[in-house]
């Protein structure tokens, strides 16, 4: 069989290792992919209160540096080619900043080129009646004056089609997490769009790597007895021309790529295994096979594909409200009653002048309470010490505001025992309602083009 491509993974989340694309280079630097995932359902949201203080902000700032630690790789003539999703809101502004990142180094030779379209906010301005909430089915109109943003998950061919024409760094808005993956793919074998037990297989892989190190054991149910867990290796998957592909991780990194930990991340937010629903393909993971063929190596195969569904998903985020946190720790006899009936306090004096907040809670963490529903093995009068938090939400920002400056009074005005009130107030926080829904494939038109460096 042809050597397989091989694809790494560097980022899971916007906040990842800034170190990790570097250090992946550095220990497989015959890497044919690189990808870094940065968006999270609202981190569009968080871009749009970037871009809202600076137009040219509504990206992850964080890929400009992190392509920045990859100047000496590609100075010394490394060829792995990068396919990111930090382009946000705004994936040529990304592309301008890292452009410029690669004539300062030398490396204006390097192509960028940027995937848009996704954006799909006017369309559901425009007609909020055609979009309700996929999960509650609520109609939009209820919280469209209110939107932010709405990106649909758009798929691999633009991907593709940028690296057939000769792009060494691909940037895009909002893009179905696999398809970072299934797009170098699908260009590097020649798939057509009806391969789709491949195109599947792609998929599966792209899901492997997409959180990181979470296929390497992080986050695992035996994270604790994985070796050098201190610092786990960021995955890398080697896919054949069938779609099926080896999971595994650079030599001397810690954690480790076992059945067990792939299995744990397949299974990860994938709703219905027989109907995993990708922009791209509709893949079934119930045939896999995985099999352990060396240490840190599991082969991946037997997945199934069948056509892609006639919408895409859209994920819209609406301004709704603003929200805070106050935490103190109280130590000593009765820390737990304590602390509640502290809290308790400051909600009920904030009531009395007149504060209305639409939810709010008192939490005495150290007893169970941060998992609702789960009841504490260890008695409250046992524990002398647990950290109080404080948090309410509200339709505006007054009552919030009267709320943050709360918390410290209890210094004095609180039980005995009260601590840990350095950090100053709480910070006022805006709160973003999360909208997923659908829109007809054909309304959705993405295109890619070239940047200059």
């Amino acid at each position: 069989m042809p050597r397989p491509l091989k694809i790494a993974n560097a980022s899971g989340f916007w906040g990842d290792q800034p170190g990790a694309a570097a250090d992946l280079v550095a220990a497989a630097p015959d890497l044919d992919y690189l990808t870094l995932d940065y968006l999270a359902e609202v981190s569009l949201s968080i871009m749009a209160i970037m871009r809202a203080k600076d137009p040219h902000a509504g990206y992850a700032r964080d890929f400009v540096e992190v392509l920045r630690s990859l100047v000496p790789f590609y100075q010394a003539g490394g060829q792995s080619r990068i396919v990111t999703n930090a382009g946000g809101l705004d994936p040529v502004a990304c592309a301008q900043a890292c452009a410029g990142v690669l004539r300062e180094a030398k490396l204006a030779h390097l192509r960028i080129a940027v995937v848009t379209g996704d954006d799909v906010l006017p369309l559901l301005k425009e007609n909020p009646a055609r979009f309700p909430n996929l999960e509650t089915q609520t109609a939009l109109e209820s919280v469209s004056a209110r939107l932010v943003t709405a990106n649909a998950y758009v798929g691999a061919d633009p991907i593709a089609r940028a690296l057939a024409a000769g792009a060494d760094l691909v940037i895009t808005g909002r893009v179905a997490d696999p398809s970072l993956t299934v797009g170098p793919c699908a260009f590097h074998f020649g798939w057509k769009p009806t391969d789709f037990d491949a195109i599947a297989g792609a998929t599966i892989a792209g899901h492997l790597i997409e959180c990181g190190t979470q296929a390497c054991g992080g986050f695992s149910t035996d994270w604790l007895d994985l070796p050098d867990n201190h610092a786990i290796g960021f995955p890398i998957v080697e896919v054949f021309a069938d779609g099926s592909c080896v999971v595994t991780k650079p030599e001397g990194t810690g954690g480790a790529v076992t059945v067990g930990t792939v299995k744990e991340q397949l299974l990860y937010e994938i709703g219905d295994p027989g109907n995993y629903l990708s922009p791209d393909v509709t893949a079934s993971l119930l045939g896999l096979r995985a099999e352990a063929t060396g240490e840190n190596r599991v082969r991946i195969s037997g997945a199934g594909g069948r056509a892609p569904t006639d919408t895409l998903k859209v994920s819209a985020t609406y301004r709704d409200g603003y929200k805070a946190h106050g935490m103190l720790t109280i130590f000593g006899h009765d820390a737990v009653r304590k602390a509640r009936h502290a809290g308790e306090g400051i909600l009920r004096r904030l009531h009395d002048r007149g504060c209305i907040f639409r939810e709010s809670l008192v939490e005495c963490l150290g007893t169970g309470a941060s998992v609702r529903g789960i009841v504490s093995r260890v008695s409250d009068t046992h524990l002398i010490e647990t950290v109080l938090r404080v948090s309410v939400a509200a339709d505006t920002r007054e009552p919030v505001e009267q709320f943050v400056r709360e918390i410290a009074p209890l210094v004095t005005s609180g039980p005995q025992g009260v601590t840990g009130y350095a950090t100053g107030r709480p910070k006022v926080l805006p709160i973003f309602g999360y909208w997923p829904t659908l829109v007809a494939k054909s309304a959705v038109l993405p295109s890619w083009r070239f940047v200059s460096a």
